[in-house]
C-alpha cells in the first residue's frame, strides 16, 4: 500500500485515491501478510446458497468472521459445518470489495468440540431441568377461548403482523401487546419483565388481565435467539400463573423457553392458531349440533307417540276393568251382613257361658282353697325354723372348738420348731460354702504371688524404668536416655548410661527351671506390680 502514497508538492492538499485503488491495496495486504491459515472457533449462522456455495460464521466470545466455501469446496468437505459446533477451519484470508469486509475463503473443516455457547445452553438445560422447571405436571392447559391475549414480542416486525392477522380471521379478541427487544442485551431483562408485569395485573382493573400470554420472535441463529435461553426468562415463563405459549424462532429453532412454556409452538403464527379456534367453525359445529337437536327431538317424539297408540291398542276398555270388581264388592256388601248376624250371636253366647262361671258360690270357693294353702305353708314355715336354728347353733359350736387357745397354742409350737431346724440348716451350709470360698481365695492368692512379676525378679529378672517411670523395653530407647533405674528383688539401683555409643552384646538370659502346672488352671489376678518389663 506504500506505492500509492506519493508525498504531496508543497502548498498542496494530500493526494487522491480511488475506492479500488484502496480496496485492492487493503487486499493485498491482507492475502501477503497472513496467506494461508487455520482458526479455530465456533460456527455461527449457516447458509447454503442456490448456487452451492456455503456460508457461515466463524466466532468466539469477542469476535466474528465471515467464512464461505465455494461449491467445489462444500462437495469434498468430510464434515459440513453446522450451527453450534466447534471447529477448526482451514483456509486463507481475503476481502470482499463489494461490501467492504475481509472473510477465510474455507478448503477444509475438522470438528473441534463442542461449541462453547452450546456447550454453555446444555448446561444451563440440566440445570434448570433438574430444580424440577420442565417437568409436565407443571403445565397448565390453555383456555378454550380466551377474552384477552398478552403477545410480548417487538411491535415492529412481521411477527406481530402476523399474529394479529391470524386472530382476526379465527377469532377476533382483544390483544394487549407489551414492547421488548427480541435480541442483544435488553432482550432478556426486558422479556422478563413484561411476563411478570402481564402477571402482575389484576382482574377487573383499568388494564385487563391476559388470559393467555403468547412469547413470540421470528427465527435467528443461536446468537440471536441467546435471550431467551437465559435464566432469568426461563424462571418467569416456568412461574407465569397465566398459561404461556412459546413462539421462538421457526420449527427447527429451540430455547430453553419452550420447556418452560405450558406449550410451544413451532412459529408464532402457530401460536396464534393454537390460542384461539376457528370461529366459523364453531358456527358451523354450533348450526350443525342444532339441526341434530331438532332432528333428534322431532324423532323422538314420534317414535313415543307411535309407541303409546300401540301400547293403547293392547289395553283393555275401562268399563271391562271396572265392572268385574263392582261385582265382586256387591257380592261382598251382601256376605258381609249376614256374617256380622252371625258374629254377634256368636259373641253373645260365648258372654253367656263365661257369667255362669263368675257367681259369687264360686268365687267363695276359690278364696277359701287360696286361705287353706296359705295356712299349710306358714305352719310349715315355723316349724322348720326351730330345726334351721339347732342346725346353725351346732355348726358354730364345732368350729368354736376347733378355734380355742390350746389348738392355737399347739399349732404356733410346731411352726416354731420347724423355723429353727430351719435356720440350723442354713447355718451349717453358709458356714460349709465360707469355708470352701476361703480356701479357694488362699489357693488364688499363692498362685498370685507366685506367678507375680516379684516371683520372677526373685529368679535373677530386672525390670529397666528411665527418670520418669515408665518401662524401658527396647535398646534404642534405653540409649537415648541420661539415666536408667533398674529395679532388682531387694531394691532399685541408678545408672548414668553417659556418652557411650556402643554397648555390649547381650548375654543370653539364664535358662529358668519350668514350674510345675497347677493342678487347675486359674485366671490370672491383675496387680500394678504385674507390669514391667523383664529381663
Amino acid at each position: 500500500m506504500m506505492d500509492l502514497i506519493d508525498d504531496p508538492a508543497p502548498g498542496q492538499n494530500a493526494p487522491e485515491f480511488t475506492v479500488s485503488e484502496i480496496s485492492g491495496a487493503v487486499k493485498r495486504v491482507i492475502e501477503g501478510e497472513f496467506g494461508r491459515v487455520r482458526i479455530r472457533g465456533e460456527v455461527g449462522r449457516t447458509m447454503l446458497a442456490r448456487s452451492g456455495h456455503l456460508y457461515f460464521d466463524l466466532k468466539d466470545d469477542r469476535a466474528v468472521i465471515a467464512s464461505v466455501s465455494w461449491k467445489g469446496q462444500v462437495a469434498k468437505m468430510r464434515v459440513r459445518p453446522e450451527e453450534g459446533m466447534e471447529v477448526v477451519a482451514t483456509g486463507r484470508l481475503t476481502t470482499f470489495p463489494g461490501q467492504s469486509k475481509y472473510q477465510l475463503i474455507v478448503d477444509e473443516v475438522a470438528p473441534a468440540g463442542v461449541g462453547a455457547l452450546m456447550a454453555m445452553l446444555e448446561k444451563r438445560k440440566a440445570q434448570l431441568g433438574a430444580e424440577g422447571l420442565f417437568a409436565p405436571d407443571r403445565k397448565r392447559p390453555l383456555p378454550f377461548l380466551p377474552k384477552v391475549i398478552g403477545v410480548v414480542t417487538s411491535p415492529q416486525g412481521a411477527v406481530i403482523r402476523d399474529i394479529l392477522h391470524r386472530l382476526r380471521d379465527r377469532f377476533p379478541r382483544q390483544v394487549l401487546v407489551w414492547p421488548v427487544a427480541v435480541q442483544g442485551d435488553r432482550c432478556a431483562p426486558e422479556v422478563t419483565r413484561a411476563i411478570k408485569g402481564f402477571n402482575a395485573l389484576q382482574p377487573g382493573g383499568p388494564i385487563p388481565r391476559p388470559d393467555l400470554l403468547i412469547v413470540a420472535r421470528g427465527g435467528g441463529s443461536l446468537e440471536d435467539l441467546w435471550g431467551f435461553n437465559e435464566e432469568a426468562v426461563v424462571r418467569a415463563a416456568a412461574d407465569s400463573a397465566i398459561p404461556l405459549i412459546s413462539a421462538v424462532g421457526h420449527e427447527t429453532d429451540t430455547t430453553l423457553i419452550d420447556y418452560a412454556s405450558d406449550l410451544r409452538a413451532p412459529t408464532p403464527t402457530a401460536a396464534a392458531e393454537q390460542a384461539v379456534p376457528v370461529r366459523l367453525e364453531l358456527i358451523a359445529g354450533l348450526d350443525g349440533l342444532g339441526a341434530r337437536l331438532s332432528r333428534s327431538v322431532v324423532q323422538g317424539i314420534s317414535q313415543r307417540q307411535q309407541r303409546v297408540r300401540d301400547l293403547s291398542r293392547s289395553l283393555p276398555r275401562a268399563e271391562e276393568l271396572v265392572s268385574r270388581p263392582a261385582q265382586r264388592l256387591d257380592g261382598l256388601t251382601a256376605r258381609l251382613q249376614s256374617a256380622l248376624h252371625r258374629r254377634t250371636d256368636l259373641a253373645r253366647a260365648q258372654v253367656t257361658a263365661a257369667q255362669s262361671r263368675f257367681q259369687p258360690s264360686v268365687l267363695l270357693r276359690l278364696t277359701a282353697r287360696k286361705q287353706d294353702i296359705l295356712a299349710d305353708r306358714t305352719g310349715r314355715l315355723q316349724a322348720a325354723l326351730p330345726r334351721q336354728i339347732r342346725f346353725a347353733t351346732g355348726n358354730f359350736q364345732r368350729v368354736q372348738g376347733r378355734l380355742s387357745r390350746t389348738a392355737l397354742s399347739r399349732k404356733v409350737a410346731f411352726e416354731a420348731d420347724r423355723l429353727n431346724r430351719a435356720v440350723s440348716s442354713l447355718t451349717r451350709t453358709a458356714k460349709q460354702n465360707s469355708a470352701q470360698w476361703r480356701d479357694r481365695l488362699q489357693s488364688l492368692e499363692r498362685m498370685r504371688q507366685t506367678l507375680g512379676y516379684r516371683e520372677t525378679l526373685a529368679r535373677g529378672y530386672a525390670v529397666v524404668r528411665d527418670d520418669a517411670g515408665r518401662v524401658v523395653t527396647q535398646r534404642s530407647v534405653a540409649e537415648q536416655q541420661p539415666a536408667l533405674r533398674v529395679e532388682f528383688a531387694d531394691g532399685e539401683v541408678r545408672l548414668n548410661t553417659g556418652d557411650s555409643t556402643s554397648a555390649a552384646p547381650p548375654q543370653a538370659p539364664p535358662v529358668a527351671k519350668p514350674s510345675p502346672k497347677p493342678a487347675r488352671k486359674a485366671p490370672r489376678s491383675a496387680s500394678p506390680d504385674d507390669q514391667g518389663s523383664l529381663f
